[in-house]
């Protein structure tokens, strides 16, 4: 080879090492940027150049060219990269779902949930009292006043409830055009990408990083599949039906329910849309972004996606205590935490007012039984017994008590005014201590259970600390669950950190490496360079 092409070997490792350390600037300077992916350098020879052929040795005798700068590739791990993506989004369903829980027990610990516990308290108190002295229109009033009491402050409570379902309804809202607004941009990000690597020349390696860290981000808010095609699009399937295409996304929508207001993420191009008296009506059947009515379970990946968390925490209306049926109970009510609450709370409520109205009404009625003009315990104007607890309307005109839940009741106008009338005193003047004594029995009887899986019974002075202790214990477990998950998370983080992340001290390595790689190129070029000017000066001569 002349001694000019020399000069272009010299040439070509300059070239090379200057990239070179370009790249390794770059790791360098992003060795804390989340989502970076670390770069590194492939170099490769040149073509060689053919002097002739040795037919004996059956050889070439061949002189190189240089060196070439092949390529800057990133370096992931598929297999770390899915199941990092897997279980960061089981991580945060359990996360969600035990900050939900927390939630809740803030809400009976602080506000009227503290309250709630001293009217249950102070009601039971009224009962002694007036089972001590039932003639006593102190003590009446006082149990009157109680009974208001204890019914304000559970509604109190169920709207605190209900007012949380609210918020975790907003939270769905914003997390859903969260996760449209990273499939867009994803979207974008793959046909940047292939528009700038089409030509087999560049590598859009920061684009990929960023559309890495929103998948990652995306991972986070429900099961996703992700897959390369050949032109090197990101594809994403969510819940098993695409979501990211090469070149675009399918939307997720939210359904508004009418009575609730609770929305409903599904499938844009899955639903089925009509204009009825020019109105458009969506039909979402069978295009629902998540199936409610599976089983929460780690071997089926049905808990995964913070979405999902909240969407099962919230429940999809407000339950009462007519959703503890046995029938749908595990299918529609275990698995929300504020609907099962509520339906718990919702039955405390029913149980104690249905069984203090019976009190009364059993009392007016063995009054009849022996006198059939008695008036005791009457309302004179309608002839029925007294009661403390009434409701506003009737929504179940079959079984009346249906009707007591907390939202529904009120408390008698007439007895609040004048509790007197209850009386506790017989048409013949004697007092009426049976009446009373049954009421403080039936505080005492255990014979009410959380739920249909609980074969514990209880009684009314007990139940609501038995319903804080089954709140406290589920958030005990989930947060375990979570923490669990978190150190699992934490564990393939570092696996995968040891193959993208970026090591300052290999680096600094690289960098010494390149830099006596490019000194040497430059020596090399010095020594061609001296060598003709030596054969020019001797020519010369």
């Amino acid at each position: 080879m002349s001694l000019m092409g020399s000069l272009y070997i010299g040439a070509s490792g300059l070239q090379t090492s200057q990239n070179a350390l370009n790249t390794t600037a770059h790791n360098m300077s992003n060795v804390d940027t989340v989502g970076y992916t670390r770069q590194q350098v492939q170099l490769g020879t040149r073509n060689y150049n053919t002097i002739s052929k040795s037919a004996a040795a059956n050889a070439y005798l061949q002189t190189g060219l240089g060196v070439n700068y092949t390529q800057v590739k990133q370096v992931r791990d598929y297999f770390l990269d899915k199941a990092y993506r897997r279980e960061s989004g089981r991580s945060a369903y359990y996360d969600t779902s035990a900050v939900a829980v927390e939630e809740v027990e803030n809400l009976f610990q602080e506000l009227e949930g503290r309250a709630f516990a001293d009217a249950i308290s102070n009601l039971w108190t009224s009962v002694q009292e007036m089972a001590k002295d039932p003639g006593n229109a102190v003590n009446q009033g006082v149990f009157v006043q109680r009974c208001s009491e204890f019914l304000s402050r559970a509604k109190a409570v169920y709207t605190g409830l209900s007012e949380y379902q609210d918020n975790l309804n907003y939270q769905v809202a914003q997390q859903v055009n969260t996760m449209n607004a990273y499939a867009k941009r994803i979207s974008e990000l793959n046909q940047e990408i292939v528009k700038i690597e089409s030509g087999k020349v560049e590598h859009a390696n920061d684009l990929k990083d960023e559309r890495n860290q929103l998948i990652d981000e995306l991972a986070s808010m429900g099961y996703i599949d992700v897959r390369e095609d050949a032109d090197g699009n990101a594809l994403i399937r969510l819940e098993g039906k695409d979501f990211v295409k090469a070149d675009s996304y399918n939307e997720i929508r939210l359904y508004t329910d009418k009575e609730t207001g609770f929305y409903t993420p599904y499938w844009k191009q899955l639903a089925e849309t009509n204009i009825v008296n020019g109105i458009e009506e969506v039909n979402i059947e069978g295009a629902e972004l998540f199936n409610m009515q599976q089983i929460i379970s780690t071997d089926r990946n049905t808990d995964i996606g913070a979405l999902k968390a909240m969407l099962v925490a919230r429940g999809d209306r407000r339950a009462t205590h007519k959703d503890l049926d046995p029938a749908y109970y595990d299918k529609d009510i275990k698995q929300s935490i504020i609907m099962n609450v509520q339906a718990e709370f919702d039955q405390l409520v029913n149980k104690l007012t249905t069984a203090v109205n019976k009190v009364f009404e059993d009392a007016a009625n063995r009054e009849t039984a022996k006198n059939p003009n008695s008036t005791y315990m009457r309302d004179p104007a309608t002839g029925q017994p007294y009661t403390i607890f009434n409701t506003m309307a009737i929504t179940d005109p079959v079984n009346p008590d249906n009707n007591f839940t907390v939202e529904n009741i009120i408390i008698n106008g007439t007895i609040k005014q004048a509790p007197s009338l209850l009386g506790f005193k017989k048409e013949d003047g004697t007092i009426d201590q049976e009446t009373a004594d049954i009421m403080k029995e039936i505080f005492t009887e255990e014979k009410y259970t959380l739920n249909p899986n609980v074969k514990t019974a209880t009684n009314f002075i007990n139940y609501y600390n038995n319903l804080i202790s089954q709140v406290g214990n589920t958030g005990s477990a989930l947060w375990g669950i979570s923490e669990n998950q978190q150190l699992t998370v934490d564990s393939i983080a570092a696996a995968r950190e040891q193959v993208l992340g970026v090591s300052s001290d290999e680096e600094m390595s690289n960098m010494v490496m390149f830099q006596n790689a490019y000194n040497a190129s430059s020596r090399y070029i010095n020594v061609i360079s001296e060598l003709l000017e030596h054969v020019i000066n001797t020519l010369g001569r």
